[in-house]
């Protein structure tokens, strides 16, 4: 009976392939983690430099152009993703219209529109209004850039 709760538990495992150079993307993955009790979601930034070496079967091109994800052996895409790792850290509820026939159309065609311009939009949103997690080239950033011993 252990052996099969551990196996229901490894079956619900939900990895993300995720864009870590997003402001957005990145506080998302940050709220999803904060909300994930059980453990249940494994999140890959598909920016680290051994990406292609540990995830072969993961096309970091197309990845970085749709969310992707893997749950139960399958693959996942876009807000199917987004739907699983809410459902599975107990949110479902806030995300359950994006499975309605109509909605979900809508909200593919504008998921679609909003992952291609992801970057130029989170990026203006995180300098304009403080909307994302800022990503920085050398590796650490200023919560605030007026005070120096400030480390994000």
């Amino acid at each position: 009976m252990k052996q099969f709760n551990r196996d229901k538990n490894k079956q619900d495992k939900l990895t993300i392939y995720y864009d870590g150079n997003c402001p957005l993307c990145r506080l998302e993955m940050q709220k999803l983690k904060r909300c994930d009790d059980n453990q249940r979601i494994i999140l890959v930034d598909l920016q680290q430099d051994n990406f292609n070496a540990r995830f072969p079967h993961i096309d970091v091109t197309r990845a970085l152009q749709i969310l992707h994800g893997e749950y139960q052996g399958k693959v996942l895409l876009a807000l199917d993703v987004t739907h699983r790792a809410w459902t599975l850290v107990g949110r479902g509820a806030f995300v359950a219209p994006l499975q309605f026939p109509i909605i979900k159309q809508v909200a593919h065609v504008s998921y679609l529109l909003l992952a291609k311009y992801r970057n130029p939009i989170s990026n203006f949103l995180y300098r304009r209004f403080g909307i994302g997690i800022k990503t920085c080239d050398e590796g650490s950033c200023y919560a605030n850039p007026n005070n120096i011993n400030r480390w994000r």
